[in-house]
């Protein structure tokens, strides 16, 4: 960094060699890279939030404790409020957690290929990293995780379920074996949950190091907000009271996310309909010489057999239609991951693959 003499400040020794998380946004017609939810929030949630904007005290701080949000996640998930913690997205909340129980001389375990944030954020706030490995259909091994956590005794495990960018979902037995032999806390990374059939919310217990995470980002179609929340034992959401920043979540997030939670209905069938288009991507891909990875989430990964990876995102970029290139990262040569978007974005996914491989 140049200071304002034009004298070099140099950063932290760890962090020289890290790189931003970055996803190219590029203007094209059909845009399936960053997994948001296709579809906009009911009308009727807009017409509830901007009646409820009109009221907020703008001259006042907000509910330091977010407690009105915090009992309407509870109340959905059927948890006491005690339990909840929401801030600023969920990369927040991972944030937090990080900087609470990981930090300078603590180990944080991930099992790659999966969501390149938590190792990044563990690194920013000093942790050290730890990696293990997943077999090549993507799942994962108990002897690797017990492998890793016998070697490394991490102070925090991320399952991240269903995986990205992956899109597998991770069995509960495998949480219970690691719940089972780790000494630390094991973070369940559930961005993604409501597309799968299956939650580690149902493994919770105030006995167990178990947290979940989950955002309001991809199934709520509220990316724009930037709301997520963790749910874990009281003794857990007490202890990230100590770190998080005062007042760190403002009032239209708290109030988005309570408007939010009156339309479950309507964010059960946008997910029904993501889910079934996701069915419908797969199916019509496996005809084609791609590999598709089991996808319990609103994106498929997938490896061409015909064609490069990149070559294959560059021609489907030609076509103003662009997809997420995993093919540069660590175990996913040439894998592309494409998001689930509306019918016609679909559609028009499809017909350019068929182009370019058949």
């Amino acid at each position: 960094m140049l200071g304002s003499l034009g004298l070099v400040i140099p950063v932290r020794d760890d962090l020289r060699v890290l790189e931003g998380y970055h996803s190219p946004q590029v203007d094209v017609d059909v845009r399936l890279n960053t997994n948001e939810s296709p579809l906009s929030p009911p009308d009727a949630f807009r017409d509830a939030l901007a009646a409820e904007l009109s009221r907020i005290e703008w001259h006042r701080y907000p509910d330091r404790a977010a407690t009105e949000l915090r009992r309407a996640i509870a109340d959905w998930h059927g948890v006491d409020p005690s339990m909840v913690f929401a801030a600023n997205g969920s990369n927040e909340v991972l944030q937090t957690i990080l900087l609470t129980y990981a930090g300078a001389g603590r180990r944080v375990a991930t099992f790659e290929p999966t969501y390149q944030m938590h190792a990044q954020i563990a690194r920013v706030v000093g942790s050290e990293v730890v990696e293990g490995e997943r077999n090549a259909d993507f799942t994962l091994d108990p002897d690797e995780l017990r492998r890793v956590v016998d070697e490394y005794d991490p102070h925090v495990t991320f399952l991240t379920s269903p995986n990205n960018p992956t899109g597998l979902v991770e069995p509960s037995e495998r949480i219970g074996e690691l719940l089972d032999v780790t000494n630390g806390l094991v973070v369940a990374d559930e961005a993604y949950a409501q597309f799968a059939d299956w939650s580690a919310l149902e493994l919770l217990d105030d006995d167990r190091p178990l947290v979940v995470t989950r955002t309001f980002s991809k199934t709520w179609s509220m990316a724009g907000v930037r709301l997520g929340y963790a749910i874990g034992p009281a003794w857990f959401v007490d202890e990230l009271e100590k770190v998080v920043l005062p007042y760190h979540l403002d009032a239209v997030k708290q109030l988005a996310g309570r408007v939010a939670l009156r339309f479950v209905d309507d964010m059960n069938e946008r997910v029904r309909l993501i889910v079934d288009e996701r069915e419908r991507l797969s199916t019509t891909m496996r005809g084609m010489p791609i590999d598709v990875t089991p996808s319990g989430a609103n994106f498929i990964l997938f490896r061409p057999t015909s064609i490069g990876g990149r070559d294959l995102w560059q021609q489907l970029l030609d076509r103003s239609i662009l997809v997420r290139d995993c093919s540069g990262w660590p175990r996913l040569a040439d894998c592309l991951r494409v998001t689930v978007g509306t019918p016609d974005e679909n559609d028009a996914f499809i017909t350019a693959l068929k182009e370019i491989l058949t």
